[in-house]
């Protein structure tokens, strides 16, 4: 079935339900009060501004989009009378003529399901009304300096009231610890429309795929996939689009994205939209003209048995860096093997030899942000994996030129990049209708081409 053909989830009782838990966990923190604010729109340039997108923190807790919005959650003792506090824009028919629909503070409260909604204009007086007296100020300290000065200044307003009895809270947490950790299991909702982005941004490797041939540019691949991602719904790309031709796959973040494509290099795409708030990452590497040479096929061959085990390493019970050091056997053997590394296995791992052509990690957590929330070790040692958690396997093989390297490996640049969400057997591959094996990205170029 096509999951990117079901309709999104409508129900905002998922954000309500992370309010509660937030409120259990502030609880067993001590209570208090958390403010958890939106993105500020930037500007682009004069009057213009970037796309804007809501903070992930707030839109977690909220599935609110609007910019200059807060989130006030106040937790009563032993979390009886705990509300979650909505501030937002006034409902204001002049200005949504201009710059569109506001639910306003009483839409948003009826919609969202918060306990209470205010104007905006409001919080500055209703937040030195609710410091008082609160035990703990949960609060994402240093993100933002202007709300920090902002913050400061309730709080002083607090403790210049103290000959009144009012007390400002003793205890100052941040809150994205918490949200951290909520953040890295993902529920049913989230699931859901990670599935979905994963479907489409897959759809758009393939259509690049087939798209892409010799002489084109990387732009024009680029335009495919961004063509796909927001035909299919997704608001934004989840980052900048590495298109990246031969040399160019050597760069580990190259977004120029504006060479020809040669015949016979290679050409590797890191790419992924955002539905929802919800990232998808994936890269594919094939050859600009839909046949590997003999050493190009080498190096793939082995990224992608690198990957294999990778994703084998994925389960309940093992660690985060399971996958990683499963992948990091492979590959360094094979590096042996094709004479790119000198000395035994063992050799090569001790000293990091293999960093010439392998130089990052294996995963990363991914969610509402592509390097998402979540602590990667627990103390002194690696995080264990947990049904839920969703994390890239994503190794690769760069060959720059250099005397020591056969020069038919030159400027070969390889990575294989799927999303793995953590089940309770093992994994589940959500990206994983984009080709990979070599036969089948032959079979769809030579289709593509008619030939």
């Amino acid at each position: 079935m096509d999951t990117s053909q079901l309709p999104l989830e409508t129900s905002f009782e998922p954000y309500r339900q992370r309010r509660h838990l937030l409120i259990e966990r502030m609880v067993n923190g001590g209570g208090g009060i958390a403010v958890i604010p939106t993105s500020a729109e930037k500007a682009r340039n004069r009057d213009t501004h970037f796309p804007y997108r809501a903070d992930s923190y707030f839109q977690y807790l909220t599935g609110f989009t609007e910019p200059e919005a807060v989130l006030v959650v106040v937790v009563g003792k032993a979390g009886v009378s705990s509300q979650s506090i909505l501030f937002c824009r006034e409902k204001n028919l002049e200005r949504e003529i201009w710059d569109g629909f506001r639910h306003g503070p009483e839409g948003a409260r009826e919609i969202f399901g918060f306990d209470e909604a205010h104007t905006v204009s409001e919080f500055d007086d209703k937040l030195a009304e609710m410091l008082p007296d609160q035990p703990v100020l949960w609060f994402s300290i240093g993100h933002d300096t202007g709300w920090d000065q902002r913050i400061s200044a309730a709080l002083n307003t607090v403790r210049g009231a103290s000959r009144t009895g009012k007390r400002a809270p003793a205890t100052i947490r941040d809150v994205r610890a918490e949200l951290d950790s909520m953040r890295l299991v993902k529920d049913a909702a989230e699931l859901a429309t990670m599935r979905r982005v994963a479907a489409i941004s897959t759809d758009a490797h393939i259509r690049a795929m087939r798209f892409t041939a010799p002489g084109r540019f990387e732009y024009e691949v680029e335009a495919e996939l961004l063509h796909e991602f927001r035909r299919r719904g997704c608001e934004f790309p989840a980052y900048t689009s590495i298109v990246a031709g031969g040399a160019n796959a050597c760069v580990l973040h190259y977004v120029g994205n504006d060479q020809v494509l040669r015949d016979g290099d290679l050409l590797l795409i890191d790419a992924g939209g955002e539905l929802n708030g919800y990232a998808s990452d994936i890269t594919r590497s094939f050859p600009v003209n839909g046949r590997f040479s003999g050493a190009q096929a080498d190096v793939y061959q082995l990224v992608l048995e690198a990957q294999v085990a990778a994703i084998a390493a994925v389960r309940p019970s093992a660690t985060f860096a399971d996958p990683h050091d499963a992948a990091l056997s492979v590959l360094v053997q094979g590096m042996i093997d094709l004479k790119l590394l000198q000395g035994s296995l063992n050799q090569a791992m001790e000293e990091e030899s293999y960093k010439r052509f392998y130089m990052h990690r294996t995963s990363h957590w991914l969610g509402k942000d592509v390097h998402d929330a979540g602590e990667y070790k627990e103390g002194e040692n690696w995080a264990p994996l947990t049904p839920g958690m969703v994390l890239t396997i994503e190794p690769g093989c760069y060959i720059r030129p250099a005397d020591d390297v056969p020069e038919v490996f030159w400027n070969i640049g390889v990575r294989i990049e799927d999303d793995a969400v953590v089940t309770s057997m093992g994994c589940e591959i959500i990206t994983a209708a984009a080709p990979k094996k070599i036969e089948d990205i032959e079979a769809l170029m030579r289709d593509a081409r008619g030939n």
